[in-house]
């Protein structure tokens, strides 16, 4: 029987199903049309369905860290947890100590001197930091120029706050200076800032001072901001990569974000720092003023006996990532898929084996998934210049990284 008590209330030539189904839709929200469909989405399914069927699947997918959280961090969280004064607000720009603790992390590191007052705040994970550095500092109209392929929040971030974004593909063939020039002098408004990300997700490119100098130089003659993000600082496995503000008026236009999620196995304690130029933290601030009181109390506390404590088990990380790396890309080149060693992250970016390349990396890497049972990340979801490759993160340990070449070279026979 139908029940006719509102039917005064329903849109004209509306009825079923199928007209709730079009009120519903996400088009009708204005920062949702700014999103493309996640390309990540399509891969995940078919994961959790080899999963729900039992398969034995090895992930290589997502950058999540299956390290432990050093002990000393947990039984400081532990700790302070006991006490119920630490279960109320916390501080939105971060406790003083965690600040100052950044600080002091920045100045022995980098050589960097930084005021805890008003050149660091501590956001929740990175990725909230430039999502609402985003909101503090664009607007519809606004120009950021963007790496491309590059981590989704980079671009995204500034997408969803209404701005346009400019790209720059990078990538081992392309000078990167003539192609910021060539998007700086495009037509249209002017930049307003510039998004770095070194060691680089997804690419694990590194880069030195001489090419934060050069950039640095570059943007302050045009009034360009720059957004940096050091998330891999400690991630390497060779020179230790720098921070750009190291250089000299890097503080005039930048800010750099880091994260405790990699170099302390940190990633679900969401703990992050954006440092730099006053400004750009000032709006951070006043952003993050509306939205939250800071991460929980006790974590802030843990993640200051992170930075000040014991550094050893950031070694030991840095050591079990390396030995993950090399032997990911000497069992793979065995395999028949040779892949470049990464000179930092917890990344490698290979190339697709070239019978392959035609077909793109969405499609090489739903086969690898069905038919080897390895799952990576395409490289075309990291915008279209990152087609051709995928990203495989090293969270697996060496013996499944070791199973999945074998499966891998199986694969690559058929």
């Amino acid at each position: 029987m139908t029940d006719n008590r509102y039917k005064d209330f329903a849109e004209p030539g509306s009825s079923g199903p199928e007209s709730q189904k079009r009120r519903c839709s996400l088009e009708d929200f204005y920062r949702i049309k700014m999103l493309p469909p996640y390309l990540f989405a399509e891969i995940n399914a078919i994961k959790a369905a080899a999963r729900a069927r039992g398969e034995d699947i090895i992930d290589f997918g997502m950058g999540n860290p299956d390290l432990p959280t050093p002990q000393h961090i947990i039984d400081k969280l532990t700790e302070t947890v006991q006490d119920p004064r630490t279960h109320r607000y916390s501080a939105s720009r971060g406790i003083p100590g965690l600040r100052r603790a950044l600080a002091a992390y920045y100045d022995r590191r980098f050589g960097v001197g930084l005021d805890p007052e008003d050149e660091v705040i501590v956001t929740i994970g990175s990725k909230e930091g430039l999502a609402n550095l985003a909101q503090a500092i664009t607007g519809p109209g606004d120009v950021i120029l963007s790496p491309e392929p590059c981590y989704p929040i980079h671009s995204y971030g500034f997408a969803i706050a209404g701005a346009e974004i400019r790209k720059i593909p990078v990538g081992p063939d392309l000078d990167f200076m003539q192609q910021l020039d060539k998007a700086v002098s495009a037509a249209g408004p002017a930049p307003k800032a510039l998004i770095l990300n070194y060691p680089s997700n997804p690419t694990a490119q590194v880069v030195d001072l001489d090419f934060y100098r050069e950039i640095v130089a570059y943007a302050r003659a045009r009034d360009i901001y720059i957004l940096s993000d050091l998330a891999y600082a400690e991630i390497y496995f060779g020179d230790p990569p720098p921070s750009i503000l190291q250089v000299e008026g890097a503080r005039d236009i930048a800010v750099e974000f880091t994260s405790m999620s990699k170099t302390y196995s940190m990633a679900g304690w969401r703990i992050g720092f954006a440092a730099g130029n006053r400004k750009l933290l000032a709006a951070l601030a006043r952003v993050k003023s509306y939205l939250d009181y800071g991460a929980f109390t006790p974590i802030q506390v843990a993640a200051v006996a992170a930075l000040n404590g014991p550094q050893d088990c950031v070694e030991e990380t840095r050591a079990t990532y390396k030995r993950r790396r090399d032997v990911m890309v000497e069992s793979m080149g065995r395999a028949g898929w040779e892949i470049p060693s990464p000179a930092a992250t917890m990344f490698v970016w290979a190339p697709l084996p070239a019978r392959f390349a035609a077909g793109g990396s969405m499609e090489f890497a739903k086969q690898l998934l069905a038919e080897a049972q390895v799952a990576v990340s395409p490289g075309i979801g990291f915008g279209e210049h990152g087609e051709g490759y995928v990203r495989m993160a090293l969270v697996e340990n060496e013996q499944r990284i070791r199973q999945a070449a074998r499966n891998v070279r199986k694969f690559l026979e058929r």
